[in-house]
């Protein structure tokens, strides 16, 4: 099991501390820090008020909330965000309005999940060329429907 600190941000309000949801859920969900009103088409960075300090090997990945999305077009906009084991910085989400109305976020309003998730890190080897495949270079479609 992987293992996670979490440190809330001096100077931040304090709101409920992350958890699942149930036994099956795969994120955690992180609530917004800061008032903000994101206008139709904009996006911003909401901070969580929150530190995070993961193991090595792992990643938190932010990720949308699916009722932010369905119900007024607003969703994590890199999703899913990555943030690396060795970051000590607050998690902050990067939210985008894609609705037709502007959309206000309120202080402990829930705006992400949060999954960790292993990494592994790949070797690499620098070649001249690759070898063929039956789909060589088709990409984008290139398969079917």
């Amino acid at each position: 099991m992987a293992r996670m600190k979490l440190c809330p941000l001096p100077g931040r309000p304090e709101l409920p501390f992350p958890r699942y949801a149930t036994s099956g859920a795969a994120g955690l969900d992180l609530s917004a820090a800061e008032k903000v009103v994101l206008e139709p088409g904009q996006w911003r960075a909401v901070g969580t008020g929150l530190l995070i300090e993961l193991e090595p090997g792992y990643e938190a990945q932010v990720r949308p909330r699916s009722g932010l999305a369905l119900k007024y077009g607003v969703t994590v906009l890199n999703a899913p965000g990555t943030i690396d084991a060795d970051y000590r910085g607050e998690i902050r989400v990067v939210l985008i309005n894609h609705g037709r109305e502007p959309h206000w976020i309120e202080v402990g309003d829930r705006i992400a999940q949060l999954v960790i998730a292993p990494v592994e890190q790949a070797e690499i080897e620098q070649v001249g060329e690759l070898s063929s495949t039956e789909r060589g270079q088709g990409g984008f479609g290139h398969t079917g429907r």
